[in-house]
């Protein structure tokens, strides 16, 4: 079990990783005014989220999945802490689907949101990391 949560562990920092980065990236995209600039940030993007987000993301649901499969469903319904948490990651997993979205909208240059924009949409999984490790850390409930 052990192995499983570290290989867990770890598809959950390098997810965040690309979370984070990401918009990061979107926000230098939308400042950016030259053809160059911009098909540099189209291609960092794309490698960035089928490369490493999206594979991280799948191997971290996976290994999640596999640390679950060692519970009874009675231990499962007792773990509050963890329904908590397993709704975070769902808002997680949305936030990842949006990114893609994003991702195409800068594709296809149909981008209409600042630069501002993504400067606060960067911070989302931030709050979301923080109270993910609260609950798996410290179990409130």
């Amino acid at each position: 079990m052990l192995w499983v949560k570290s290989f867990h562990i770890i598809c959950v920092v390098t997810w965040f990783a690309a979370l984070f980065y990401l918009p990061r990236l979107f926000v230098y995209h939308a400042m950016s005014d030259d053809h160059a600039s911009n098909e540099r940030f189209k291609i960092m993007e794309r490698k960035l989220y089928r490369g490493i987000m999206t594979p991280s993301a799948v191997l971290a649901l996976f290994f999640g999945g596999w640390l679950l499969s060692y519970y009874t469903l009675e231990q499962l319904a007792a773990m509050h802490w963890l329904h908590a948490k397993l709704t975070l990651v769902a808002l997680l997993f949305a936030y990842h689907g949006y990114c893609g979205r994003l991702l195409k909208h800068f594709k296809n240059d149909a981008n209409q949101r600042s630069h501002v924009f993504y400067r606060w949409f960067n911070e989302l999984p931030v709050f979301i990391l923080i109270s993910v490790v609260i609950l798996a850390v410290v179990k409130p409930f």
